[in-house]
């Protein structure tokens, strides 16, 4: 099988291939079976709305719990078994694969300002669904020679234009988005994605269609309430101590 290959594949499918790498000792990369080390890492992900479209008419579209995890583990697990590879997820855990790690050895990809990495053609319209890990060594194409983007933005929008200035050199101020963004006044982060993301002038013309960005606000949300929920209960219960 070659790199083609698969990317045709991949693509057939909806997804993009993003890369790859020949893994090394400390790139904690799984092992292809026991003794057996994966030499042939190849990440699996989406940029724009085409992965959407695909995923909204899937089976996995009307699940209440994950659907898109579950969509993106169909898929990927489909591939490994035709290249006789093993798939790997980015929302198996705890512990979680390092996935943003991969993601900088495969492919030209930064830290933008306001965190998610930034590729210098989708700006901050991507993700990564899924990873492909194989016993041999399959040759990859040359890395495309790019430069970060955030390095030459001399105004960096992104980190004023969020209304209530959630994103700052300090970091970012998870509790204040939450804030509003679960209120009517955060309409227009929920409904259309993060202002402070839109503002990015790189990678325009992938921005997530509206209901693509309503979805993964929601999660976002949810999976931030959740979390909020359960630590705030861990400390009832050690008051109580």
């Amino acid at each position: 099988m070659t790199y083609d290959e698969i990317r045709a594949a991949v693509e057939a499918e909806g997804f993009i291939l993003r890369g790859g790498f020949h893994p090394a000792d400390d790139d904690a990369v799984p092992a292809f079976s026991p003794g057996v080390a994966c030499k042939t890492l190849l990440l699996i992900g989406n940029a724009g709305s085409d992965m959407w479209r695909r995923f909204s008419s899937s089976p996995e579209s009307r699940l209440d719990k994950d659907p898109l995890n579950a969509f993106s583990r169909r898929i990927v697990e489909n591939l490994a078994q035709a290249f006789g590879a093993i798939p790997m997820f980015p929302f198996t855990g705890p512990p979680y694969l390092p996935f943003i790690d991969w993601a900088q050895r495969a492919e030209a990809v930064w830290p933008s300002p306001i965190g998610p990495l930034i590729h210098p053609e989708y700006g901050l319209w991507h993700a990564y669904r899924g990873a492909l890990g194989f016993p041999g060594v399959i040759p990859l194409p040359a890395r495309p020679a790019a430069e970060r983007p955030c390095d030459t933005c001399a105004d960096k929008p992104c980190l004023h234009t969020c209304p209530v200035g959630a994103f700052s050199q300090r970091g970012y101020d998870v509790p204040g988005c939450i804030a509003h963004i679960s209120t009517p006044s955060g309409n227009a982060c929920f409904e259309a994605a993060c202002l402070a993301r839109r503002a990015c002038p790189v990678g325009t013309a992938y921005a997530y269609v509206p209901d693509q960005a309503a979805f993964h606000t929601r999660a976002f949300l949810d999976a931030n309430l959740e979390r909020m929920n359960r630590n705030a209960d861990v400390s009832k219960r050690e008051k109580k101590k």
